[in-house]
């Protein structure tokens, strides 16, 4: 008799969860949307790793996004959902956003998600066949610089939200008054080559790519730890400085610049390791002091026709005397021919293995071809 005892209350408490779950009026999936968690609908969460600009945090139907520590933005699927204080609401996934910058938009192609991008600043200097196009047939519109904003354009596009560069000139007042609501990608800021890359998961939680956004990362990640690993077991670590002058001053890559770990991780030291900062500008006097016997001289530029080191003397005759310039060790990357911040942001597995090739040949497959940098001829 008590066995049968248990097992009747045993079936009366199933009876009584089932019947607390049907109290919702279901959905063709069996669940009700607006009450259905966040998480449910985008399956994955995400975490990132690397990146140190911006926070998740889940709660069963709101996804709060910290940018920062400064901006605060909750992302929901019902525009009645409550959200903390001091969080801006925003209904996910947007329809349309603008972006303002080559990386943001390198986050989208990245993920296959042109589809969302209603507006860019311009297209010079840009490569991408797909989105000329459609800036060509109107998919897509071009809204001006910083601070020179066509707002009717802006509004013409309609976006959920506009991603942002804070670095930039400005002129988001404007916009700020239409009601868009502006979100800033800060993915320029980190200094991790793989945190800049993880801000494609960012991008990702507006738009419910987070599945692919995640396996996309996964496989950035995984291919740039094994050649770091690679790269270390090199028997010798050249040297290798940065930049070049520019109206009498030398903008130099900071010993905490993602690029200067990058070097780092391809088996190389960056002749101002020890600096603190992400960049500086220095004197060349200061700088011949740290270059002068450099191994490698990395320079990205925009250049009119083809670079060569005649051009490289002639922009400034004392460039001629660092020891990569003599023994034609510089590397180089042109703009004008390579969609360099079109990609690289979210290819750095891409721009280590180039950096690897060049310091050390022996451990890439011999027909490499660079995709970004390679050694000026």
């Amino acid at each position: 008799m008590k066995r049968i005892f248990i097992m009747l209350m045993a079936v009366a408490a199933l009876l009584s969860a089932c019947g607390g779950k049907s109290s919702q009026a279901p959905t063709k999936e069996g669940v009700s949307d607006d009450k259905k968690p966040l998480t449910e609908d985008t399956q994955v969460s995400i975490v990132p790793r690397y990146a140190t600009g911006f926070t998740v945090r889940d709660s069963a139907d709101v996804r709060m996004v910290d940018v920062d520590g400064k901006y605060h933005f909750a992302l929901v699927k019902a525009d009645e959902t409550a959200v903390p204080t001091g969080y801006t609401k925003v209904r996910v996934p947007i329809k349309g956003t603008i972006c303002m910058t080559s990386l943001q938009l390198s986050n989208f192609t990245a993920l296959d998600a042109l589809d969302y991008v209603k507006g860019i600043t311009g297209t010079k200097n840009l490569f991408n066949e797909d989105v000329l196009a459609r800036t060509k047939d109107g998919r897509m519109v071009k809204i001006g610089m910083e601070g020179n904003f066509d707002m009717e354009l802006i509004l013409a596009a309609n976006p959920d939200v506009i991603f942002i560069s804070p670095s930039k000139r400005g002129g988001y007042d404007v916009i700020k008054d239409t009601g868009i609501t502006l979100v800033p990608h800060l993915g320029y800021k980190e200094l991790d080559p793989l945190g800049q890359a993880e801000w494609l998961k960012f991008v990702a939680m507006f738009i419910g790519k987070e599945k692919e956004a995640n396996e996309v990362f996964a496989g950035i990640e995984q291919r740039y730890n094994e050649l770091k690993t690679l790269a270390q077991q090199a028997e010798r670590r050249p040297t290798v400085t940065s930049g070049e002058m520019h109206y009498g001053t030398w903008h130099a890559v900071g010993g905490k610049n993602y690029l200067a770990q990058i070097f780092r991780d391809a088996g190389a030291d960056y002749v101002i390791d020890d600096d603190e900062t992400s960049g500086e500008n220095l004197e060349f006097e200061k700088m011949y002091a740290l270059s002068a016997n450099a191994d490698y001289w990395r320079i990205l530029n925009s250049y009119p026709g083809d670079f060569s080191y005649e051009a490289l003397k002639a922009s400034e005759p004392r460039n001629a005397m660092l020891k990569s310039f003599r023994e034609k060790k510089v590397i180089y990357c042109n703009m004008k021919h390579v969609p360099y911040y079109e990609k690289s942001p979210v290819m750095p597995d891409v721009l280590l293995k180039d950096f690897v090739a060049i310091f050390h040949p022996e451990l890439v497959e011999a027909d490499y071809q660079p995709t970004f940098y390679q050694l000026l001829k």
